[in-house]
């Protein structure tokens, strides 16, 4: 999309959102198939968005989101020292990051699109299960302190088989551990983490 697109797309879900939730404007953001642009996320910021989700440079921590990131491309048809280069890092944002994960994701293994070529939609959601436990115990297990973030979809996790899968995942929660909501996640986050 070009920026116009862009700002007019942001423009209008943000007063609709803001107009179903009796005046209170959206916090957060999540770019649809995670498919961001470089000027999004100024646009984000300047309509008072704090925290995306839709980047994936962490698996387990919130972090503030960089912006200009710059790595050249591999070109098979030259040296590999041509382009094998270090990662030039962008600025940090004074957005909020809650990283995303495919494999945390309810769509990808259980959304039959028609027209995809790797769509699935038929992956029995036990399958799905225990990807989202055994991506949890590593973290539970490494870290002190991690962030879970679950892209849940209505279209997908409010079939009757997948409810039914979230009801086991929740039952097997770890003692001390809350749930929240990606807006506590930021705040907290916000809070711990300075920026460099």
């Amino acid at each position: 999309m070009t920026f116009e697109q862009q700002r007019d797309v942001l423009d209008k879900t943000y007063k609709q959102l803001t107009a179903f939730c009796h005046g209170k404007p959206p916090r957060g953001s999540v770019a649809p198939w995670w498919e961001t642009s470089k000027e999004g996320t100024e646009l984000l910021l300047s309509y008072g968005i704090e925290y995306d989700h839709s980047m994936s440079h962490e698996d387990h921590r919130c972090y503030w989101l960089r912006t200009g990131d710059e790595w050249t491309k591999i070109d098979y048809s030259k040296k590999a020292t041509d382009w094998m280069k270090p990662l030039t890092k962008g600025k940090e944002t004074g957005l909020v990051e809650i990283p995303g994960s495919w494999y945390i994701d309810d769509l990808p293994p259980m959304m039959f699109m028609k027209k995809s070529a790797n769509s699935h939609g038929w992956v029995n959601p036990r399958d799905v299960e225990q990807i989202w436990m055994d991506h949890f115990d590593y973290f539970y297990r490494e870290y002190d302190e991690f962030v879970f973030p679950m892209t849940i979809h209505p279209d997908v996790s409010g079939r009757p088989h997948v409810v039914l899968m979230h009801e086991r995942y929740v039952r097997q929660k770890r003692a001390g551990l809350r749930t929240a909501l990606m807006r506590v996640a930021e705040s907290s986050s916000t809070s711990t983490n300075t920026r460099v």
